[in-house]
């Protein structure tokens, strides 16, 4: 199983036991960490995720992924944790959500002098994202993007 069809299952998976647990799924990673495999659940609420939220994600989620369609898996760790504070967005429904906030977006290469900007997001389509900056909106290319965040100031 690769890591797409892998993400995908889980999250079909987790899905459920989120909503009967009244908790958002935000998203789920599975990427190499130091020398391991990390497969991540990332969970949100409104009113926050606690520490038991997630260990009892993890704990319903658990046995669930010793199911045999899981044997090709390599070898990984398993983590539950809140979307955080300065969330990634990678889907649509991300970006939906961000409409209006303050977001930081990388580039993979420097734009007009620039490695990263931060702005208000005003939409997001396929091809671009768009963001308020200093007053005027910039168009950019989603195939520029290295990573879009959700900015926090602390």
């Amino acid at each position: 199983m690769n890591a797409k069809a892998l993400t995908r299952r889980v999250s079909e998976l987790a899905e459920p036991l989120c909503a009967a647990a009244g908790i958002s799924l935000w998203d789920v990673t599975f990427e190499k960490e130091g020398r391991g495999m990390v497969l991540t659940v990332q969970i949100d609420r409104p009113e926050g995720i606690f520490i038991e939220d997630c260990e009892h994600i993890s704990r319903a989620l658990d046995p669930l992924l010793d199911a045999p369609e899981f044997d090709s898996v390599p070898a990984y760790t398993l983590t539950v944790s809140s979307a955080g504070l300065e969330r990634v967005l990678h889907r649509p429904e991300h970006f939906a959500w961000a409409l209006g906030r303050r977001v930081d977006a990388t580039f993979y290469h420097t734009q007009e002098g620039r490695s990263a900007v931060s702005g208000i997001l005003l939409r997001r389509t396929e091809e671009e994202t768009v963001l308020e900056l200093d007053g005027a909106e910039i168009i950019l290319k989603n195939t520029d993007l290295a990573q879009v965040r959700l900015h926090f100031e602390f």
